[in-house]
């Protein structure tokens, strides 16, 4: 019996072979992760996603737990041409992936069930994170214009987009008060 207990704990470690050993998230190993797991943003990625990452639909299913449709396409992001996969449940778009070189450079996360490991997740409050803009935050670009991405508190790679409701001139940032009652929209990991 105690060689049966034994062989079942090592088969999976041969299948899975010594070189993906040093990549192997431990905590799949637990029955709580058996039946599927929500991901998280932390320092090191998002989810099985970080900058070793090839950009490939395999890669990248694999990365997000294949808990999403991907669809492929390519961009021009400051002059260069970027790769990305929009991630899909059904029909709406709950995280965007980008490469450079041939891995992933960038993700955002618009999934309510995904939360960043300090339990920032989609709709907590600016006040919640910040008294002031000052020194944090910065206006966003491209086509979040009309956001505003904070630096995460203690962080190197992750940010947060702040949206809300705004009238004042497009390329100024919205004064602390009324940035209070903006929320986040997105979290963005970048490597």
């Amino acid at each position: 019996m105690k060689t049966l207990r034994l062989m079942l704990l090592g088969v999976p470690l041969l299948l899975s072979g010594c070189s993906t050993i040093s990549n192997m998230h431990w905590s799949s190993l637990s029955p709580m992760s058996w039946f599927g797991s929500s991901l998280e943003v932390s320092e090191q990625g998002v989810g099985g996603l970080n900058a070793s990452t090839p950009m490939n639909e395999e890669a990248v299913s694999e990365g997000l737990n294949d808990n999403y449709r991907l669809r492929s396409g390519m961009k021009t992001d400051n002059g260069t041409v970027v790769r990305y996969f929009e991630a899909l449940d059904d029909k709406t778009l709950m995280v965007v992936v980008n490469g450079e070189n041939g891995t992933v450079s960038r993700v955002d996360v618009m999934d309510k069930d995904v939360k960043a490991e300090s339990g920032v997740e989609i709709g907590t409050p600016f006040s919640d994170l910040y008294s002031k803009a000052f020194g944090a935050c910065t206006k966003a670009t491209g086509d979040d214009a009309d956001s505003v991405e904070c630096k995460a508190p203690n962080s190197q790679h992750i940010s947060y987009l702040f949206s809300g409701e705004w009238h004042g001139p497009q390329d100024l940032m919205p004064a602390d008060d009324l940035l209070k009652k903006w929320t986040v929209s997105k979290i963005i990991w970048r490597k």
